[in-house]
C-alpha cells in the first residue's frame, strides 16, 4: 500500500525534511506531498520569524549545505565569543559551538570577539553588560569611587584598575580584581603596656594616619596591610619610650611621634602605604603614680608661688627704699608728697591744718 503525506509550508516557515534519520533537504513555502512507504519521512516545521535555527541535527544540516542562501552559520571555537544584535537591539552572547540564524525576516548583526583577551572592553558595555545572558559568560566587577582595582590573571599581576564597572570572559583564564581603598585611614594602637627607662610602667593609646600608594604592594606584601602596620607601629613604641625616662617622654611627645614616624616610614612603604601622621593620643599612668606626680606638681607650683610672692616683696621694698631717697634728698618733693597724703586723708574725715617754716607735720594743730 502506498502512503502519502501532506505538509503545509507557510510563506514563513520552512520544512526540514528526514527520512530515516538521515536530512534530505528544506520544504520551501507551499503544499507538498510526500511519499512515505515505510513510515520513515519526518519534517520538522520551524519559523523563520524565530532568527535562529534551533535543532538537534544542526550539524548534518548544515553539513548538507541546504542553508547555504538561506542562513548564515556560526562555528565559534573555543577562543571565540560571539555579540549579536537583531533589528538594532542587543540579544545575547553566544559561547563556543554551531548556530544558524535566517536571512531576511530579521536584522541580525554578529560580532565576533576574542575571549583570549579577557578583560572585555567595547563601545556598548554598559548595555552588553546588563543583559539577562551577561551572568553566564561574564564575571561583572564594580570598583567604587576613592577605590582602585588590582587585576590578577591565573596569580600573576596585569594592572591596577580605576574607578568604574569591568567585565572577564569566563572559561579563559582566572581573573581576580582586589579592591583597594585609597582614601586616609586611621589605626587605633591602644593599650600598649610599656616601661620607660626610668622603670615607671604606663598605657599608652597612639593613633596612625595612612593611606595606599601602591595598591599592588598593598595586596601583595601582605594579607592584612592594616594588622602589619598595627604591630610595626606596636614595636617602634616600644622602642622609642623604652630608651626616655617618663619626664623626658611627657615633655616630648611630639619628638616621639616623629621618631616612631621615622622607624615605621621604610617598612609602610614596602607594604605600599604612606604615613600621614602619628600621634600620641593618651598616657595612662598607674594610680600611685599619678598620685605622687600630682604632690610634685602641687610641690613646684607652691614653691613657684613662694618664689614669686619673694620677689615682688623685695621688688616693693627696693621701691620704697628708693622713695625714701629720693624724698631725704629732695625736701620739696617731700613737702608735696606730704601734702598728697592730706588730700587722701581730707577725703574721709575733717582736717585742720596749720603750716609753719619747718614743716607740715610740727605744725598739726587739730586733726579730726
Amino acid at each position: 500500500m502506498f502512503l502519502i503525506k501532506r505538509f503545509k509550508i507557510r510563506s514563513y516557515e520552512v520544512g526540514l525534511c528526514f527520512r530515516d534519520g538521515e536530512f534530505q533537504g528544506l520544504l520551501t513555502s507551499g503544499i507538498h506531498w510526500c511519499w512515505d512507504l515505510r513510515n520513515q519521512l519526518r519534517v520538522d516545521i520551524v519559523s523563520r520569524r524565530d532568527p535562529w535555527l534551533l535543532h538537534d541535527q544542526l550539524d548534518l544540516i548544515v553539513k548538507d549545505g541546504a542553508l547555504e542562501d538561506r542562513a548564515e552559520v556560526l562555528d565559534l571555537k573555543d577562543h571565540q565569543r560571539a555579540l549579536v544584535w537583531i533589528d538594532g537591539r542587543f540579544d545575547r552572547v553566544l559561547s563556543p559551538g554551531l548556530y544558524a540564524y535566517w536571512n531576511g525576516c530579521r536584522i541580525v548583526r554578529v560580532e565576533i570577539v576574542d575571549a583570549r583577551v579577557v578583560r572585555f572592553e567595547h563601545g556598548e558595555f554598559n548595555t552588553i553588560v546588563r543583559s539577562n545572558m551577561a551572568k553566564y559568560v561574564f564575571d561583572v566587577c564594580t570598583i567604587q569611587r576613592n577605590h582602585l582595582g588590582v587585576l590578577f590573571q591565573d596569580g600573576t599581576f596585569i594592572d591596577t584598575l580605576a574607578a568604574g564597572q569591568y567585565a572577564f570572559w569566563k572559561g579563559t583564564v582566572e581573573a581576580r580584581v582586589v579592591e583597594v581603598d585609597t582614601r586616609e585611614t586611621m589605626v587605633d594602637v591602644n593599650g600598649q603596656e610599656i616601661m620607660t627607662a626610668d622603670k615607671v610602667s604606663m598605657r599608652l593609646n597612639a593613633v596612625v594616619t595612612y593611606h595606599v600608594v601602591d595598591p599592588r604592594k598593598a595586596v601583595s606584601a601582605s594579607n592584612d596591610v592594616r594588622q602589619a602596620l598595627y604591630r610595626e607601629t606596636q614595636l617602634a613604641l616600644r622602642a622609642v619610650i623604652g630608651t626616655r625616662e617618663l619626664d623626658a617622654f611627657l615633655t616630648g611627645k611630639d619628638a616621639v611621634a616623629e621618631e616612631v614616624e621615622a622607624m615605621i616610614g621604610h617598612r609602610a612603604g614596602v607594604l605600599g602605604l604612606e604615613i600621614t601622621s602619628i600621634g600620641v593620643r593618651d598616657v595612662i599612668l598607674p594610680g600611685d603614680m599619678q598620685d605622687l606626680m600630682n604632690k610634685v606638681t602641687e610641690a613646684k607650683k607652691a614653691a613657684e608661688a613662694n618664689l614669686i610672692g619673694r620677689r615682688e616683696e623685695t621688688a616693693a621694698m627696693r621701691s620704697q627704699a628708693n622713695t625714701a631717697k629720693l624724698l631725704a634728698d629732695n625736701p620739696t618733693l617731700m613737702r608735696l608728697r606730704e601734702l598728697e597724703v592730706l588730700e587722701h586723708v581730707a577725703k574721709s574725715s575733717q582736717l585742720s591744718v596749720v603750716l609753719g617754716e619747718k614743716g607740715l607735720a610740727e605744725r598739726v594743730v587739730n586733726l579730726l
